[in-house]
């Protein structure tokens, strides 16, 4: 699906490593603990909570960066100026619809490599550095990640290796108010060919924009909106609660979750996915025996 922006001026120190703002912290990561949560059953899956990856002013400084990426004036000839539309579901072969019974969210949706890059980067700091890199940088044989594939007459899971590359460009930008939701699903991938070569999300990394009561106390306005994961009959979950600048990262497959209903005030976040390159193996092999010799 092909989205149109406008250019948006990024400024140089935005996201910066060496000069950031005087609300920054530093940034701290959390596993999630499945296996003394009420949902042990997912022990062994990935997902991780990082804290102050970006500063409140920047979350809103990157609000402001999205609603300028979109021309309203040649969206809607109507007058309608305002820059979220209604967030659309996957149909598939490249569709989407219109589906409020299981979304009913705004959203905007900016393609724009140097501000995902830079949200990475501010990632990979202090001890998120080594977590992530050690689990997200080669996936080689993982059966938690790899795709079903049929065998005869047997399902069985491919065991490939792929390399991380990069964030994926396109950011959706989310927002809820009262009322609002995304209904229980499982992320889906992103897979493209460029040049021959294969590229797949196989995580997504989801960023909050504002807190919430929960986390930020009465301060916020922000009513419910937490990312709950969930049982497969959603009788028990773990919630992950909107907190400015907290990025969740988690594994598309297996991990059943929803946006909660929005209880009261309005929910911002943004949600992008983990692009990795496939090696194939015997591509592999040819360069270890080159190294070897």
């Amino acid at each position: 699906m092909h989205y149109a922006s406008r250019d948006v001026a990024i400024p140089a120190d935005f996201l910066s490593l060496t000069a950031p703002p005087p609300d920054a912290q530093p940034v701290t990561i959390s596993p999630v603990d499945w296996a003394s949560s009420p949902l042990p059953e997912y022990n062994g899956l990935f997902a991780v909570v990082l804290e102050n990856v970006l500063s409140p002013s920047e979350c809103q400084a990157l609000i402001e960066l999205a609603e300028s990426s979109v021309d309203v004036s040649r969206m809607n000839s109507t007058g309608d100026h305002n820059p979220w539309k209604p967030a659309m579901v996957n149909a598939g072969l490249g569709f989407e619809v219109l589906n409020s019974g299981y979304r009913n969210s705004d959203r905007i949706v900016w393609d724009h490599q140097e501000v995902v890059d830079r949200i990475w980067r501010r990632c990979l700091q202090g001890e998120a550095a080594e977590v992530l890199r050690k689990r997200l940088d080669v996936l080689d044989g993982d059966e938690k990640l790899g795709a079903w594939r049929r065998r005869g007459p047997k399902w069985t899971v491919e065991k490939q290796r792929w390399e991380f590359r990069r964030l994926n460009q396109r950011m959706r930008f989310l927002k809820y108010g009262a009322g609002q939701f995304f209904r229980q699903h499982c992320d889906g991938a992103f897979s493209e060919e460029v040049d021959g070569k294969v590229f797949k999300t196989f995580f997504t990394l989801h960023l909050y924009l504002n807190d919430s009561v929960a986390e930020a106390g009465e301060s916020a306005e922000l009513v419910g909106g937490a990312t709950s994961f969930l049982s497969g009959d959603s009788s028990r979950r773990v919630d992950v609660n909107p907190k400015a600048g907290r990025v969740l990262i988690f594994q598309h497959r297996w991990l059943f979750h929803c946006g909660d209903d929005v209880v009261k005030g309005t929910k911002y976040t943004m949600r992008t996915d983990i692009m990795y390159e496939l090696i194939r193996r015997k591509e592999k092999e040819e360069e270890k025996a080159a190294k070897d010799s």
